[in-house]
């Protein structure tokens, strides 16, 4: 198995090592135009440059997807490794600006690398970057993980994420190195971000409202079928992109979609607040979902909200 080693800035590993327990993180490069590719929950370590030199946390690799960079402070805010989308900003251009970074038409857009289950170590617990790595290596790096430099970095990570979880998490966690990251395999999997869902409903459902199409992102939502509050969980068959007023009606139970994928409008907003005729119009309609039938509304979670929201 391979893993990556990726530069960062200590003020980043300073912001999201204080808040602590977080389930996801964005990564994010000053630029879209190179992109990144890994393997799909592969490890994924923090390294601090000059003068640190030091591997300060890892995770569990994702996604790569680039985003405007008010969507990327949307979805993530704070876990983007910055207090606020002001200091993001300024952080991004000076970046740009140091390694001359020039975006066709003032692009806003960064490239996301979203890291699940990250585990960040305090100082004493840092861990010496590779001995091989080069003084002037200035981009992520690919390493082995059974052999050699990769191997012993991996092994020291597994061991100091032992104490990780055993503060931020009530339920047992296992003993052996090895045993304690496949604990964190199991709960990337089951435990996706709220910031990585509306990412993957988005990205699934094309960037636009299954109902009407539309395909401004400011106006576009991340909906629940089965509320996290309710057991649902963030995943994209527990999910569908409205726009934001459709959003909020569905959540309030005047709209709903069946297993059959039909939208349906209550009667209730009529008879409620004598008006809803611009959504009317939509009723019985066909939605649109995703091509991968894997990444469709789940029927189960459907006829929960018919069943239990829904005001029929």
């Amino acid at each position: 198995m391979f893993g990556t080693i990726a530069i960062t800035d200590y003020d980043w590993y300073r912001t999201l090592f204080a808040m602590g327990g977080l389930d996801e993180v964005n990564f994010w490069l000053p630029s879209s135009r190179r992109g990144f590719r890994a393997e799909h929950y592969s490890p994924f370590f923090f390294k601090l440059r000059h003068p640190h030199n030091a591997i300060v946390g890892f995770g569990l690799f994702d996604r790569y997807i680039p985003l405007a960079d008010w969507l990327a402070w949307e979805c993530f805010e704070e876990r983007n490794g910055c207090e606020s989308f002001q200091a993001m900003s300024e952080r991004i251009r000076r970046i740009r600006e140091g390694y001359g970074y020039v975006e066709e038409g003032g692009s806003n857009e960064i490239g996301c690398v979203l890291v699940a289950q990250p585990v960040f170590f305090p100082r004493d617990l840092w861990i010496p970057q590779p001995a091989d790595w080069h003084a002037r290596t200035q981009r992520s790096q690919k390493y082995d993980l059974a052999i050699g430099e990769g191997r012993r970095i991996w092994l020291e990570c597994q061991n100091r994420a032992r104490a990780h979880l055993h503060k931020h998490f009530v339920e047992p966690v296992p003993d052996s190195p090895e045993a304690t990251v496949q604990f964190l395999y199991r709960l990337a999997k089951q435990r996706v971000g709220q910031g990585t869902f509306r990412v993957n409903v988005s990205d699934a459902y094309d960037w636009a409202c299954s109902v009407t199409h539309e395909h401004s992102l400011p106006a576009l939502d991340a909906a629940h079928i089965r509320p996290v509050a309710k057991d649902g969980p963030n995943d994209v068959a527990n999910g569908l992109l409205l726009r934001a007023d459709l959003h909020r009606l569905f959540d309030h139970g005047y709209l709903t979609v069946t297993p059959d994928l039909h939208l349906e409008v209550s009667p209730r907003l009529r008879d409620d607040y004598s008006n809803g005729k611009s959504y009317y119009p939509h009723d019985r309609t066909l939605i649109h979902v995703p091509s991968d039938p894997a990444l469709r509304p789940a029927p189960e979670f459907l006829r929960w909200h018919n069943e239990c929201c829904f005001r029929a």
